[in-house]
């Protein structure tokens, strides 16, 4: 009975500890993470301003990683500076809600809401990148008249790259 005891807690002060092996509790012991190329970030970010220019607008855009870190950031000649850090946070809130801004405008109101927060911006204009079912980064566009406009953008640059991304998923 007392060495039943011993053995049940040395093994959860082993599992408490990780030091169980990894076989044992279903983890793996690697995980594969899908990551945008620079070549196809920078192909979503170029396809946005073309779109935009395509309208006359000139606009920044900002591609961000799964992670929020910036890619590839590029600013029209006559963009404002100010539309660099929107861009950025419309892409940053896109990756980490995994929506289009432009469906969060209504949903955080409240005066302590996560809308609060310093890199969110729940304005039109930001996109999530997917591949498979899985968000593996954003891109915001700002600068144009509206967030529609901006929005439309957005999504011309993940179009210009969808079937490859989900033929690299195979």
């Amino acid at each position: 009975m007392r060495s039943k005891l011993s053995i049940l807690i040395l093994t959860t002060a082993l599992t408490a500890t990780g030091m169980v092996d990894a076989a044992e509790t279903d983890q793996p012991v690697m995980v594969e993470i899908k990551r945008l190329s620079m070549d196809t970030a920078l192909t979503i970010a170029k396809t946005a301003i073309e779109k935009c220019r395509e309208q006359g607008v000139q606009v920044a855009v900002t591609v961000v990683d799964r992670g929020g870190h910036p890619q590839v950031v590029l600013r029209d000649v006559l963009a404002m500076d100010l539309a660099l850090d929107v861009s950025y946070r419309k892409a940053y809130t896109a990756m980490t809600f995994t929506s289009n801004t432009s469906a969060l405008t209504d949903r955080f109101i409240g005066p302590f809401s996560v809308g609060k927060l310093e890199k969110v911006l729940l304005s039109a204009g930001g996109v999530p990148i997917r591949a498979s079912g899985e968000t593996i980064g954003g891109v915001g566009v700002s600068g144009a008249p509206s967030g529609e406009t901006d929005e439309n953008c957005a999504q011309a640059g993940v179009d210009a790259v969808e079937m490859d991304l989900e033929m690299a998923s195979f």
